[in-house]
């Protein structure tokens, strides 16, 4: 990756993570402020072309994300797309315009692209009890899909306990790929993967053995620091 520096051989340091060893926090430093300034030149709308595999939450669950690679593929040989709708953005070019460089705002088409969730209950928009977003129903995706000429909304940032959901007769998908969330929730998780003509695959799977051991020692290890478990977190 051009501009790293020298010291940061980012072939080794990706052969490292497959084989699931740490790397310095210099290095990750360095990688991740080299990424940023490739996400930043990206477009708010970036368009992929199949076969594609998508992947949805994997909040920092490392050992699943080697999972993931194992079971769909490893790069550059699979193509990966890491991953709401809201009542003011009605077409993809409304999306293009958002200023995203800035922390997300409690309202506003950015929040709601964040934070919406489907409701299968509700055919329209209601405000959603996360306290950001709205929730949505069927008649808003059938809506959003004829205007803008698609077939399909995939989605993520909602916990499903079989890895996925299809909802609205096939107009909407969720794919969750962070499996036993929390290390406690017992769900299953999937990516999704999209073939040439459009067809879809959910690749189901459960969480890696290695969390186990794991969450194991972090739990000794804090114990050991302060008496206590380690605290509730995320849900």
């Amino acid at each position: 990756m051009p501009g790293l520096p020298s010291s940061v051989d980012l072939d080794e340091c990706i052969a490292r993570l497959y084989k699931k060893e740490l790397l310095a926090e210099s290095v990750i430093e360095a990688i991740c402020a080299k990424t940023k300034e490739l996400l930043m030149r990206e477009s708010n709308v970036v368009h992929v072309a199949a076969p594609i595999t998508v992947v949805g939450d994997i909040h920092g669950q490392f050992f699943d994300l080697i999972e993931i690679f194992r079971i769909g593929g490893y790069c550059p040989d699979t193509n990966y797309l890491f991953l709401g709708l809201s009542p003011s953005i009605h077409s993809i070019d409304q999306i293009k315009i958002i200023d995203r460089f800035r922390e997300i705002p409690h309202e506003g088409p950015m929040a709601d692209l964040v934070w919406s969730d489907p409701d299968p209950e509700r055919d329209e928009f209601s405000l959603s009890p996360r306290g950001a977003g709205y929730t949505f129903g069927a008649q808003v995706v059938k809506k959003f899909l004829a205007v803008n000429g698609m077939g399909h909304i995939l989605r993520a940032h909602q916990l499903c306990q079989e890895g996925f959901q299809i909802l609205y007769d096939d107009r909407l998908s969720t794919v969750w790929s962070a499996p036993n969330y929390c290390y406690r929730c017992g769900n299953m998780a999937s990516v999704l993967e999209v073939g040439l003509q459009g067809q879809r695959f959910f690749n189901v799977f459960a969480a890696a053995p290695e969390n186990d051991a794991h969450k194991d020692l972090q739990q000794a290890g804090e114990r050991a620091a302060d008496g206590n478990a380690l605290p509730d977190y995320f849900l």
